[in-house]
């Protein structure tokens, strides 16, 4: 400012300096929070924190003005016109209104910023040089244009500024939030307060000036006044919004929680918590639904009752943590196969159930059916190694197959259908199914009553050397002499215990039954070596080794005339469990054999492990023997494998002369089939070996040993 002669020499009140530049730093401060009170989506909040929120920022701004114009002292008398003073006051409501309206936009382009920093700079200077024409001096106040420019630039700099500090700040949270905050908040107060300080320096006060507002708003007490209202204003504006602010966040994480609350309660009533599937109840509810608009629309709908064959040996060897992962892994592999609309649910521990609506055809249903197959075959990633899974699959089709209630019943009948086939299959459902299961049901009833009511018996194959023809040992065999259906097939009432959880009872039976037929004939002075068959369900049985040890000593059996028979298929379903329990049968002192061998999938590193005794070839290839080239190459390579591996050979169903001299010649060392005899109760054998080999009764049969099969192999 000049200091010459020609104009009055102005001062400044330090003090209220420093309190104009407080005020704006705390006017700042309030502005910046008021800000994110007008983003609520409630429009009547905004509108009412907008309204309340422009003038006390506004009161705020024009406060820090009136104070700096205080701070301002001339050599002469000096007040404001009241009127001119209320306009500066509505400019800087004016302001502040349109400062926290753009605040409240989603997004900030450059063009409204630059349009929006105008427009407040424009009223920032309107409401300062009104607030000083309010003085009212004669002559006129003398201005400098480059001072006023400068003024200018620099509210609409800090214009600018503040508004990009607006939306930065939404980005932080927490206590960082404030930190920046209150550094904003210096910042845009300094700059408020430059540019009041700029226009005032642009203002010259000739030599001679008089106030003619001298008798308006004037004197010490009342910039004091001010300066407290002001003061008091936005620090009731701003304890209102934190009040506000911390009860909004109460609700929003009241309502967060609740909602948390909610999704869990509707994940847990409709969702499968492990695989996030649909549960029981959705898939019911959603197959009536797609059963409405087929009904409407005349369309058929397809149910595909998928079960995993043999998942228990995975969380038995890897622990259920690395089931669940497995369960996990075919959840997403059948979501992947199914179209926008169909369901895929889980409804049990392996079970799953896929509805497809929509399906023109069985035939498309089975499409399906082949690629699940193929997808669930694929190896499964399991703690750095690859697990090898199949399914079995039952398919029903409404309304082809009936309504769309019997639907899940049905698709269940032909999935168990599909498995009694041998597993990795999909059967279709037909009419006798119904019939089957409800013959289930009541067979399995009387199958738990056949042990108590004695209606178990347990018949002898014999076995037979093949160079000596002598009787080499026996294989028991369980059959049932039903009271009205007769004798009822292995071949029904096996899978029927499996299924229903009657296999370790039957499997336990058969044990004690074969020690005391060896005990009883050992004491007519018979000694007859016996094979049992082994179950995959009591191979997985942790109490198996402690079972068998106590029939052995119960019945004083030596356990070199107990041999174990383990089909193929079951020995490589699960390796390590298979090695650990043959480990532990064999350190018993029971012989083992590897049943229908050449049906299943060995690894020959596996088989090379066991501490097995014998190969049973399977009966299929000995029945086309002598008729196909094919089954004699197997023949050959499953003898010249099993000696190879110090192995003897077993031939299962040998019922002509041809197929057993073909055997024979192969070197196969026993051989068991209806050419040599049927199976019979034990009275009958020993009647059948007192006519067939009157010689052998008295004396004890050769014996495989687990000793002499590994020096073989050695």
């Amino acid at each position: 400012m000049l200091t010459d002669s020609s104009y009055l020499n102005p001062t400044y009140d330090p003090w209220v300096v420093c309190a104009s530049i407080a005020l704006a730093i705390f006017a700042s401060y309030v502005a910046l929070d008021l800000a994110k009170r007008v983003r609520t989506p409630d429009r009547a909040i905004v509108l009412g924190w907008w309204t309340g929120g422009s003038m006390a920022l506004g009161t705020g701004i024009w406060a820090m003005h009136f104070v700096g114009m205080f701070a301002f002292q001339l050599p002469i008398l000096v007040g404001y016109d009241r009127i001119l003073t209320f306009v500066s006051w509505l400019a800087a409501v004016a302001v502040s209104g349109m400062a926290l309206r753009v605040a409240s936009r989603e997004t900030l382009s450059l063009r409204h910023l630059s349009f929006a920093a105008l427009a407040m700079a424009m009223g920032i200077c309107a409401m300062h040089y009104i607030g000083m024409l309010a003085m009212v001096m004669s002559p006129a106040i003398v201005w400098d244009p480059w001072m006023v420019a400068l003024s200018a630039v620099i509210a609409a700099a800090a214009s600018a500024v503040a508004l990009t500090i607006f939306f930065w700040l939404r980005r932080v949270t927490g206590m960082q939030a404030i930190a920046w905050q209150i550094a904003a908040a210096v910042v845009m107060g300094i700059a408020i307060c430059g540019m009041h300080y700029t226009g005032m320096a642009a203002a010259h006060f000739p030599t001679g000036s008089v106030c003619l507002a001298w008798n308006g708003l004037r004197g010490d007490s009342l910039g004091m006044l001010v300066l407290v209202g002001a003061g008091a204003l936005m620090l009731m504006t701003m304890f209102t919004s934190a009040l506000d602010a911390r009860m909004q966040s109460q609700t929003a994480r009241l309502a967060r929680s609740l909602q948390v609350a909610n999704d869990e309660l509707k994940h847990s009533a409709f969702r499968d918590p492990l695989t996030g599937l649909c549960n029981r109840l959705v898939l019911e509810d959603r197959l009536g639904q797609a059963a409405a608009r087929a009904e409407r629309h005349g369309g058929r709908i397809a149910l595909l009752f998928v079960d995993l064959d043999a998942f228990k040996p995975i969380n038995d060897s890897f622990g259920h943590t690395a089931g669940d992962t497995v369960l996990q892994e075919v959840a997403a592999r059948l979501r992947s196969l199914t179209r926008e609309g169909d369901t895929v649910a889980r409804i049990g521990g392996d079970e799953f159930v896929l509805v497809l609506e929509d399906v023109p055809d069985e035939a498309f249903a089975e499409v399906i059916a082949r690629r699940i197959l193929t997808v669930l075959g694929q190896p499964f990633p399991l703690e750095g190694r690859e697990v090898q899974l199949s399914c079995s699959i039952g398919v029903s089709i409404a309304p082809d197959h009936g309504s769309a209630d019997k639907l899940i019943g049905r698709a269940d009948a032909a999935m168990y259908m599909a498995k009694r086939t041998g597993g990795a299959n999909y059967v279709a459902w037909t009419p006798r199914m119904d019939v089957d299961v409800r013959g289930q049901v009541d067979l399995q009833t009387e199958l738990r009553q056949a042990i108590e009511r004695g209606e178990l018996e347990l018949h002898f194959q014999p076995k037979l050397g093949g160079r000596s023809g002598r009787v080499t040992g026996a294989e028991a065999l369980l059959r049932w002499r039903h009271p009205e259906r007769g004798m009822v097939s292995p071949a029904i009432f096996v899978p029927l215990a499996e299924r229903f959880g009657l296999i370790g009872s039957l499997g336990q039976w058969v044990l004690d039954r074969a020690c005391r037929q060896i005990r009883q004939w050992q004491d007519a002075g018979t000694t007859l070596p016996v094979a049992v068959n082994l179950s995959v369900h009591q191979l997985r049985r942790d109490d198996l080794v402690p079972r068998i040890r106590n029939a052995l000593e119960e019945h004083r059996i030596d356990p070199k005339l107990l041999t174990f028979e383990i089909t193929e298929s079951a020995a490589m379903e699960d390796t390590q469990t298979t090695m650990r329990s043959f480990s532990e049968l064999s350190a018993l002192g029971v012989s083992l054999a590897i049943d229908d061998f050449g049906t299943g999938y060995s690894s020959l590193a596996y088989l090379r492990r066991l501490p097995a005794t014998q190969l049973k070839i399977d009966r299929s290839f000995v029945h086309d023997l002598d008729q196909s080239v094919d089954a004699l190459a197997v023949v050959k390579a499953v003898v010249s494998l099993a000696h190879a591996l110090g192995l003897e050979v077993v031939a299962e169903g040998v019922e002509t002369e041809n197929q057993r001299d073909v055997l024979v010649q192969l070197q196969c060392e026993q051989l068991q089939g209806f050419l040599f005899a049927r199976p019979m109760p034990a009275a009958e054998l020993l009647q059948w070996m007192q006519h067939e080999h009157p010689r052998q009764l008295a004396a004890v049969t050769r014996i495989p040993t687990v000793e002499g099969s590994r020096a073989l192999r050695g």
